[in-house]
């Protein structure tokens, strides 16, 4: 039915009515338009919709990106060390410094906390931020975009981001 002939019955049905019990023309109108806006919004993609897809879509990239580059040494599970530390919360916390992790000698002497920066050198070129760390075979992650990812990945999982 389309909204034209919706609102001719509507009206009609008010006609009947007791003067005291009818319903102005524009109200009905007034709740139409809003019945029908409310109607799109729910039957079509939103915009929050598509930002939320979207937001998924990059903390998987993200985790890709992790994934492909870190995790078969580390995990970002507090607790759970493996070949290398576990990266939980690794922003903010001292080089070097899990109590139940054994780090290289120079990694101890590191001396620094890690934050975005001092990631994007170290996943770059470990042995130029950290001469002598244990990471090898892993020589760096050449691709800037995959840097950026995998430290916003470490981050979000730092700080429940979805």
């Amino acid at each position: 039915m389309r909204q034209r002939q919706f609102i001719t019955l509507l009206a009609r049905l008010n006609s009947g009515w007791p003067q005291d019990v009818r319903v102005q023309h524009s109200d009905w109108l007034r709740l139409i338009v809003t019945l029908s806006g409310m109607a799109s919004m729910l039957s079509s993609h939103s915009s929050l919709s598509q930002e939320l897809m979207s937001q998924g879509k990059e903390a998987a990239s993200e985790q890709q990106a992790f994934n492909n580059a870190c995790r078969t040494c580390h995990t970002v599970k507090e607790g759970d060390n493996r070949q290398g530390p576990n990266l939980y919360k690794i922003i903010g916390r001292k080089a070097g410094s899990l109590p139940d992790y054994s780090y290289s000698s120079a990694m101890k002497g590191a001396g620094f906390v890690w934050d975005e920066e001092k990631l994007e050198h170290f996943i770059a070129s470990p042995d130029e931020v950290v001469p002598g760390n244990n990471m090898k075979p892993y020589s760096g992650l050449a691709s800037t975009d995959d840097r950026t990812k995998v430290i916003a990945f470490l981050q979000s999982v730092s700080t429940g981001r979805p």
